[in-house]
């Protein structure tokens, strides 16, 4: 049985990054739940319009089904989803009763920066304030914080440590 992980928050979090280190870091899968919009989504965003719970719920059934599908595969498999707000993660989690959230928080401007600094990519700093508005943050029962803020090195170390699994050769579990 594999383990599955969802690492949320706004756009310009560092989801991708994060996803595709704790990727290489275990010799797991990293999906990009951006991939999974649809064409009519991604078109929406680019041109500056926020989406509705109804244009997210087809993509996130989508992520259900793969979250569900990855319980089967042994390791560890790591989404990047945005899950703003509780009635997203809720389903989610029917893909994967025991799906586990990381939550990376970070202060408006560094989400900003980071956004406007970003090429080849769809979504327009213009929609961060609308996610942040949607964004339902997670209970500490819900999802592990992490300070998105921190260097990519950083982030990664914490988020093997909250996960239980070796840092730098070391074990970090009990």
């Amino acid at each position: 049985m594999g383990d599955v992980v969802v690492i949320m928050g706004v756009s310009g979090s560092g989801k991708t990054v994060l996803g595709l280190a704790l990727g290489a870091a275990t010799s797991g899968a990293f999906f990009d739940g951006d991939d999974f919009h649809s064409a009519e989504n991604v078109e929406k965003m680019r041109s500056g319009q926020a989406l509705t719970d109804e244009d997210r719920r087809q993509w996130l059934e989508r992520l259900r089904e793969l979250i569900a599908d990855r319980r089967d595969v042994p390791g560890w498999s790591f989404l990047a989803c945005s899950a703003l707000r509780r009635s997203y993660r809720d389903i989610l989690r029917r893909g994967d009763p025991a799906l586990r959230f990381l939550f990376l928080d970070a202060p408006e401007d560094v989400l900003r920066e980071r956004m406007e600094a970003r090429r080849d990519h769809y979504m327009p700093a213009g929609l961060l304030r609308s996610q942040l508005d949607t964004l339902e943050r997670p209970s500490e029962e819900e999802a592990a914080r992490l300070d998105a803020a921190a260097s990519k090195d950083a982030l990664l170390e914490e988020a093997l440590i909250v996960l239980k699994l070796p840092v730098h050769g070391k074990e970090t579990g009990d």
